[in-house]
């Protein structure tokens, strides 16, 4: 088993909280996680019709069975047991009671924010990072490979080829969550629109360009863009809100949390394919996002990141708020030093007044300094 980051933060909060909820894609490794760190725990999986029959016909007695140290799975399926959770844990005020997971944040965080605030630690587990499986990402000196692979757990434990696995889990992913999350009918209007999104990786978010090619109306669109945040698919990266007396684009842009998934969404078959991808660019700029997510995800921390772009055209791919300053980076998915590298960063330096903090992040294997700046290799990132 690949040890994973989050692993400390999740006993951490356990010895905090009287809950624990562990939400994130549906397959990205909660419940090894959760098992792992907690061997102890009874395992109660309400995908199981027996036990989630049983939870709502009588919530009080089902959970007098597990009283405390119980591992409930996927609980969104049970809304009506969090505010009989609610009772008994604060009658009991014990630490590390229950873990609770879910792959369906949207109806996950609504039954928290009701009923467990102030009484459950959230984490949020991504497929794995670079650094979990670091091995595997020193195979290539180019980041097609992994940017190709993804980081989902089941690829490296079972040995199962992209193209085995991504195929089958968009259309489990399609006909289980989505369908719970909101009622579709037109299912194959849902898979367009989903390609469609892959196609527009790295780009300002158009829903009217976006509903008109799938044939749908714009409010759907956006319900359907809501289904796929919900469920840990698509990352809306948002403007940066200083404008320093420039007009600024206000609409975020679009990115998936893995790249492997909109590999498969955009038919790619093998990494070799992705060097003359007219999207190679704007897959490693996600990949590289997407890695800096789950650095924050797997500190239980929150990410303070944007972009920032002015309506002539100059742009920072990336921005990060660490506290009183911005780091700036620019994102570059060449693997040849360019000086030109460094125009995004210089003019944000000149219109700010201040020195840069941040670096370029490019797509070769080496981390240098330039005497425009800081050149940071993707293996390093």
């Amino acid at each position: 088993m690949i040890q994973r980051a989050i692993a400390n933060k999740l006993q951490y909060f356990a010895s905090k909280y009287p809950i624990v909820t562990v939400t994130g894609p549906r397959q990205s490794g909660k419940t090894t996680l959760i098992k792992a760190s907690f061997p102890d725990y009874e395992y109660v999986n309400f995908e199981d019709p027996d036990v989630l029959q049983m939870a709502k016909d009588d919530p009080r007695l089902f959970l007098k069975q597990y009283q405390e140290k119980a591992i409930f799975d996927e609980v969104q399926r049970i809304p009506e047991l969090f505010s009989y959770m609610q009772n008994h844990v604060d009658s009991e005020n014990k630490e590390g009671m229950f873990i609770l997971s879910g792959s369906q944040n949207f109806l996950l965080m609504e039954k928290i924010s009701q009923s467990l605030a102030g009484r459950t630690a959230i984490l949020k587990l991504l497929p794995f990072s670079k650094s979990e499986i670091a091995s595997s990402y020193h195979k290539s000196s180019l980041p097609d490979e992994p940017i190709f692979t993804g980081g989902y757990p089941r690829l490296f434990d079972k040995n199962i080829a992209p193209t085995e696995f991504y195929p089958f889990y968009i259309q489990t992913y399609i006909e289980r969550d989505v369908r719970q999350l909101q009622n579709i009918t037109n299912i194959d209007s849902f898979i367009r629109f989903v390609k469609l999104c892959a196609g527009r990786i790295g780009q300002l978010l158009n829903l009217s360009s976006i509903a008109n090619e799938c044939g749908i109306t714009q409010p759907t669109a956006k319900a359907w863009l809501s289904v796929l945040e919900a469920s840990y698919i698509i990352y809306l990266l948002q403007p940066y809100h200083k404008n320093f007396n420039k007009r600024l684009v206000k609409t975020p842009k679009l990115y998936f949390y893995d790249t492997g998934v909109a590999c498969s969404l955009l038919g790619i078959k093998n990494h070799e394919q992705l060097v003359t991808h007219y999207l190679r660019g704007g897959l490693f700029e996600n990949w590289v996002i997407a890695e800096l997510i789950k650095t924050y995800f797997n500190k239980a921390e929150e990410p303070s990141i944007y972009f920032w772009r002015d309506n002539i055209g100059n742009e920072i791919d990336l921005l990060v708020e660490n506290g009183t300053h911005v780091e700036t980076y620019e994102i570059k998915s060449g693997a040849t030093y360019n000086a030109k590298f460094f125009k995004g960063l210089k003019y944000w330096s000149k219109l700010t007044k201040e020195e840069i903090k941040g670096a370029v992040v490019y797509g070769g294997d080496k981390t240098l300094e330039t005497p425009h700046g800081k050149l940071i290799g993707w293996k390093d990132w």
